[in-house]
């Protein structure tokens, strides 16, 4: 049954608010060593399907505005704040993570001040890999079987994460551009 597109009590928003809830155990339990650990890995894998599964329900049975808004913003918390974490135990570099929590910012700010003026813009195909990728290379640090023999392949999807980002950030303000020279030209503005 299709949900009215303003409803907040939805059962996606509920996955979504409590992985938002989540987030905060989830930094407290990435451990302060680079050997990984089996409850962050599994919590952190948890986190991650969530998001799968609300977004499943959310193209099921309708999305809503304030989904359209927790969803990314329940996204950027995990995974920045995962990074965040990982980057304070020493595991990731700062670098990687400051670009890709710049592009964020940058495209959050972009999509709030067009959202101002009535327009949304959905997440691109390559920003959803973008999020897989992100997911993949705090995972593969967390998870104990990688976290120090396999650095290679976490550090490997973190700079895979970091492209994808920037790439997919340039996507995002090149649209603006050609939407904003095709409302001019129509007179729509």
């Amino acid at each position: 049954m299709p949900v009215d597109p303003n409803a907040l009590a939805t059962w996606a928003n509920a996955i979504t608010v409590g992985r938002l809830l989540l987030s905060p155990i989830m930094f407290l339990v990435i451990p302060d060593h680079n050997r990984g650990s089996w409850l962050a890995f599994l919590l952190w894998f948890v986190l991650c399907v969530s998001d799968g599964i609300d977004g499943y329900l959310a193209r099921r049975h309708g999305s809503t505005a304030s989904g359209a808004f927790l969803d990314p913003l329940a996204d950027k918390v995990l995974v920045l704040g995962a990074m965040f974490t990982l980057v304070a135990r020493d595991v990731f570099w700062l670098l990687p993570v400051a670009l890709i929590a710049s592009r964020e910012f940058v495209i959050s700010v972009y999509r709030t001040f067009v959202a101002s003026k009535g327009v949304s813009i959905p997440a691109s195909r390559m920003a959803k890999w973008k999020t897989v990728f992100q997911q993949l290379a705090v995972g593969f640090a967390l998870w104990p079987w990688f976290a120090v023999d396999g650095k290679w392949i976490w550090v490997t999807l973190l700079w895979i994460a970091v492209g994808l980002s920037l790439i997919s950030g340039a996507q995002y303000l090149w649209y603006s551009r050609v939407t904003e020279k095709a409302l001019a030209g129509s007179g729509a503005t």
